[in-house]
């Protein structure tokens, strides 16, 4: 797609991935409505993009998380795309994992990405794209991550099967499945300490392949291995 010119929401826009690729798509000429939890941040990262609509919303919020798209469209005169970088860590055994915190596990990385981009479905221009993110998670299913890695796995899941239903409608579903990143959010986990982990990518690394993504119409960004470091964008296309 071209990013010159396009309407993007991106939900998730607080956090550090989000906000650096707001930032990101405003610079190369994107207009963005932003949408976040942290209010402070988001005006920060509002500030950085230059005029533009912004939004609160909680993913633990389903009716919220489902509304953005239609604000999103309303405050920008149509939508391009909508890019979902929500999500929340949990680590710990399965049987240290209550039910409520594995609803929230579930709800914040995959019902509410879910839920952003099923209602942009039908607000997206043909040749849009509709975009979230995943992790290496969804395929490596790590001990001690197992809910986590399930609601990523369950996002994937989703966003391969919205991209076969897409075709009629010309409007691509991009997997950003990122392997672990340099960006402090497994030290924000909900629960359990993170195990040692390899140095991640930088958070700009990231953002570089998910803007290489969107410009080349991909249907996956991800580490050339599956679970390595290097991030490339090898699989294009609608199918």
């Amino acid at each position: 797609m071209e990013i010159e010119g396009a309407r993007v929401l991106v939900a998730g826009a607080s956090g550090a991935i989000g906000a650096e690729l707001a930032v990101r798509l405003a610079g190369l000429g994107a207009v963005t409505a932003l949408a976040g939890r942290d209010r402070r941040r988001l005006a920060e990262v509002r500030a950085e993009c230059g005029p533009g609509p912004s939004r609160v919303f909680d993913a633990w919020d389903l009716d919220g998380a489902e509304g953005c798209a239609a604000w999103a469209a309303r405050e920008l005169g149509g939508l391009d795309a909508g890019v979902v970088c929500v999500g929340v860590a949990a680590f710990g055994p399965v049987g240290e994992i209550g039910e409520a915190l594995a609803e929230h596990v579930m709800t914040v990385n995959a019902l509410a990405p879910m839920a952003v981009l099923r209602a942009a479905s039908t607000l997206v221009r043909p040749g849009g794209l509709l975009a979230a993110v995943t992790g290496t998670v969804a395929r490596s299913a790590p001990a001690g991550m197992a809910d986590y890695a399930a609601a990523k796995a369950a996002l994937a899941t989703w966003l391969t099967a919205t991209r076969r239903e897409s075709r009629r409608s010309d409007v691509g579903v991009m997997e950003i499945c990122l392997p672990h990143v340099e960006s402090g959010f497994a030290g924000r986990a909900v629960t359990g300490t993170a195990p040692s982990l390899p140095r991640g990518i930088p958070v700009e690394e990231a953002v570089d392949a998910i803007v290489e993504g969107m410009r080349a119409d991909a249907r996956f960004v991800g580490p050339v291995d599956g679970v390595g470091r290097e991030l490339a964008v090898p699989q294009r296309g609608a199918t």
